[in-house]
């Protein structure tokens, strides 16, 4: 992969505390790129250095091998995308779209060519004369995107873009930012704090903590091979059960001895945590080998799933388990219900902090 933005050494410090302590991530030419992490732990103060709004400290920010490290963000091939859509009230989308051509001197034909260029990439043809006060929300959205496409920079940001819609919205709108960023090339990254917003729309994704890289990959990866245990919390849900690496297997008071994916790199003595993902957790009625009893404790129907709090012996904090609505299982258990629980050694790891 040829990179388009590079970001090495890069440190940010406000009095004391430092926002960003010496990251380093490339983005591709084609990529969608994710900065992901909980309130406080950089994304946004990098994604502001990498527009130009603020200086790093130390590192140098290069775009296209460029040195953009001192460069005013005015004169930066790149636009960023507001989470509040900062729309001109009282200009059209079509005015809206065009004006940041229009600052740069462009009129006539061509100026008139990229705007319904633009509008068409968002479907948005029809509504060219409409003000944002006759939009919703995710219209609004749209507006924002072709303003921002319509320059055709190099490089897209966006800013927690889709926070201002609700649930069914947001997640009919990751899907569409991902066709057009295939459609037009350009590369796109995105800050957000929503991790499944991360895990459906990026190629790859950073997740940070502190102001530093967790884990850096595809999402797959740190969905399913989280480097520690804060990437596995982070990410989805997890259960967890604290244990100690002894010589026959990984031991949980209370639970046993348990086999793990990883658990020949764990050193003897290591404590940690034994580390299942809810829906890697198979439900029985019968006793099956290996299994744990359990006792339901409650249960919540999602539609698609059923979500199962399971008590096992000696254990404070209940297993979480994800059910598939289609399992017959779904139809009568209740709280109360006696189970049998367990999951295979290549569905779980031993995770430290």
């Amino acid at each position: 992969m040829t990179a388009l933005l590079e970001v090495v050494g890069v440190t940010k410090a406000f009095g004391p505390i430092k926002a960003v302590d010496n990251l380093s991530i490339s983005v591709g030419g084609n990529e969608f790129f994710a900065l992901l992490g909980p309130s406080g732990c950089g994304k946004t103060t990098l994604l502001r250095m990498i527009a130009g709004f603020e200086k790093p400290d130390q590192g140098r920010i290069l775009l296209d091998g460029i040195d953009i490290t001192d460069m005013k963000a005015n004169k930066r091939p790149i636009n960023l995308m507001f989470q509040s859509y900062a729309l001109f009230p009282h200009m059209t989308v079509a005015g809206n779209v065009a004006y940041g051509l229009e600052m740069e001197g462009l009129r006539g034909a061509e100026l008139s060519r990229r705007v319904d260029e633009a509008l068409a990439l968002v479907q948005l043809s029809s509504l060219s004369a409409r003000k944002p006060a006759q939009l919703s929300g995710g219209q609004k959205q749209r507006v924002a995107l072709a303003r921002a496409l319509v320059k055709r920079p190099k490089l897209l940001l966006l800013d927690e873009p889709l926070g201002a819609l609700d649930k069914k919205l947001r997640e009919q709108m990751q899907i569409e930012l991902k066709r057009l960023q295939q459609e037009t090339g350009i590369a796109f990254l995105v800050v957000t704090h929503d991790q499944e917003e991360a895990l459906t729309m990026a190629d790859r994704i950073a997740l940070l903590r502190q102001g530093y890289i967790a884990q850096l990959g595809e999402p797959r990866a740190l969905y399913e091979r989280p480097d520690n245990r804060f990437v596995a919390d982070f990410i989805g849900q997890m259960n967890f059960f604290e244990g100690q690496r002894g010589a026959n297997g990984f031991e949980v008071p209370g639970l046993g001895l348990f086999d793990a994916a990883n658990i020949a790199a764990i050193p003897l003595g290591t404590k940690a945590a034994l580390a299942v993902r809810p829906e890697r957790v198979v439900i029985s009625e019968t006793e099956q080998a290996g299994a744990l009893p359990a006792e339901i404790d409650g249960l919540a129907y999602l539609g698609q799933d059923l979500i199962l709090h399971l008590k096992l012996p000696g254990q404070a904090k209940p297993l979480v388990a994800r059910m598939p609505a289609a399992n017959p299982l779904t139809t009568h258990i209740a709280r109360g219900s006696q189970v049998w629980c367990g999951w295979s050694a290549a569905n779980s790891l031993i995770l430290s902090e």
